[in-house]
């Protein structure tokens, strides 16, 4: 089966920091363009981030710059995110998604308190 499984996710001060992970299945990330992608509650999906076949990270928000790593891990099949100095605006639901391949997950709940 062809899916993202995502975790890590949860409930966090303002200033705190979480990593999620994203662990594939049925396809090669390494051979993909990937995303993180968010949605904030009554709000439309954001992309986060975008890690390319060759290994580029390209960032898309600008409030999320210096604050957000993202990675990848090909043996793991597995793409992370780093996020540090959390606010209470980045209380969304992360996931991923292959755009190109038409697949996203469920999504891990991130809920930053001030």
């Amino acid at each position: 089966e062809v899916q993202f499984v995502e975790s890590g996710g949860g409930l966090v001060q303002s200033g705190g920091s979480l990593t999620l992970s994203c662990v594939a299945s049925g396809f090669n990330i390494a051979s993909n363009d990937v995303s993180w992608v968010r949605r904030a509650p009554g709000q439309g999906p954001e992309r986060v981030s975008r890690v390319y076949p060759d290994g580029t990270i390209r960032y898309y928000a600008e409030s999320i710059k210096g604050r957000f790593t993202s990675s990848r891990d090909n043996a793991k099949n597995a793409l992370f995110l780093q996020m540090n100095d959390l606010m209470p605006q980045d209380t969304a639901l992360y996931y991923c998604a292959c755009h190109p391949l038409g697949i996203s997950g469920r999504g891990t709940q991130v809920t930053v308190s001030s």
